[in-house]
C-alpha cells in the first residue's frame, strides 16, 4: 500500500474528481443507478482515509460526504430550471443518506484507526527517548 501523501485539500480533490467521474460513468453504463455509485462511493471513502497524510487526518469525514454530493449531480433526477436541479440533489440525498452515511463512517473508522496508532506510536517512542 503506498505511503499517505495527500493533504487534506488534495484528498477532498481526490474524492470529489473521483466521484464526478464514476458517477458519469455509471450514468452511461447503469443508467444511472444510485445504488451503484453508492457502492462505488464505499472504497473512494476507504482511499481517501488510508491516503491521506497524518497531519491531515480529521479531513476523509468532512471531504468524502461533500464528493458524494458533488458526484450525484450528474444522475439526480431534475426538473427544469435551477429550483428543478436543487431539488433533485436533495431529494436524491434524502432517500440515498444510507450510502453517505455508511461511506463517511468508513472514512472516519479508518481515520481514527490511524490515529490511534499514529498516538501509539508516538507514546512508544517517548518512552524509548526517556529511557535512554
Amino acid at each position: 500500500m503506498p505511503s499517505p501523501r495527500l493533504t487534506g485539500l488534495g484528498g477532498g480533490l481526490f474524492a470529489s474528481v473521483v466521484m464526478v467521474v464514476l458517477a458519469v460513468v455509471v450514468s452511461l453504463l447503469f443508467d444511472g443507478s444510485i445504488v451503484a455509485y453508492g457502492v462505488l462511493f464505499l472504497p473512494v471513502s476507504a482511499l481517501t482515509a488510508l491516503w491521506v497524510r497524518p497531519a491531515d487526518l480529521v479531513t476523509p469525514p468532512i471531504a468524502v460526504p461533500i464528493a458524494f454530493a458533488l458526484g450525484i449531480l450528474p444522475i439526480a433526477e431534475t426538473g427544469d430550471g435551477f429550483g428543478g436541479r436543487v431539488m433533485g440533489l436533495v431529494t436524491s440525498l434524502a432517500m440515498h443518506a444510507g450510502w453517505l452515511y455508511g461511506g463517511t463512517l468508513v472514512a472516519g473508522t479508518i481515520v481514527t484507526v490511524r490515529k490511534v496508532r499514529l498516538i501509539a506510536q508516538r507514546r512508544a517512542l517517548n518512552r524509548l527517548n526517556k529511557g535512554s
